[in-house]
């Protein structure tokens, strides 16, 4: 048992001056109910949102990214730059790393955060998370590439694909494609084996979490509890 300023001023964010403020504030809750006082305990494994994000008093933390085409999906990189450069120093101290990757040139949502087992449960193939993108391809999609997708696929390499969805969009070369699995290059290969190339890539969700449209590329935000929640039933 801690107390509650010292807890939250352990997650890097606030100092306990600043902590002990934010509870006087009534901005700090506690499994849903709002903190009375600074000096209260509690277990680090109590629920802890601030101004209703989540923020655990395991110093875990999840955040989504709106990830800009040019960066890797990685902690670090001797050569090239990483996602994590767009996170303050506080959180790259949490020891974030990127759930899943999203090429080099891929956009789109990205799940930051250092709770281990909730990532390895959210990429198993065996949850069965849906992951959507928007793709758009030189050539237009057809009848016979939703087939061909929804059938599941081995690839020219011998890479074998479970059965996915492609929902043609009204422009004939764009499509959103929904997969529940991370393979290297997946989609790419998938359209590839159409005959195709893709020359855009986006993902728009992993589960219930959908990129925030309010998120320009490049920004970041803590996720609310509801969807740290829906996170939390998808990998279960």
């Amino acid at each position: 048992m801690e107390r509650l300023d010292k807890l939250l001023a352990n997650t890097g964010r606030w100092s306990r001056r600043e902590a002990r403020e934010l509870v006087r504030q009534g901005r700090v809750t506690v499994d849903g109910a709002a903190a009375a006082a600074p000096e209260e305990k509690y277990e680090a494994g109590a629920c802890f949102a601030v101004d209703g994000e989540i923020i655990s008093g395991e110093k875990r933390a999840y955040v989504m990214l709106h990830k800009p085409a040019g960066l890797l999906s990685a902690t670090e990189d001797p050569r090239r730059p990483t996602v994590m450069e767009l996170l303050p120093e506080h959180l790259r101290r949490m020891g974030l790393f990127p759930v899943g990757r999203l090429d080099k040139d891929t956009e789109g949502l990205l799940l930051l955060t250092n709770d281990g087992p909730l990532a390895h449960r959210l990429l198993s193939p065996r949850r069965h998370v849906d992951k959507t993108y928007f793709v758009r391809a030189d050539r237009p999609f057809d009848g016979a590439d939703e087939a061909a997708f929804a059938a599941g696929m081995v690839l020219r390499d011998g890479l074998h694909c479970l059965p996915a969805r492609l929902e043609r969009l009204d422009c004939p070369e764009e499509a959103l494609v929904t997969i529940q699995e991370g393979k290297y290059h997946q989609i790419k290969r998938m359209v590839a084996s159409q005959y195709k190339q893709v020359v855009y890539l986006k993902r728009l969700s992993m589960g219930a979490l959908k990129l925030d449209p309010a998120l320009e590329k490049g920004a970041w935000r803590y996720l609310t509890p509801a969807e740290c929640a829906a996170l939390r039933d998808a990998g279960d």
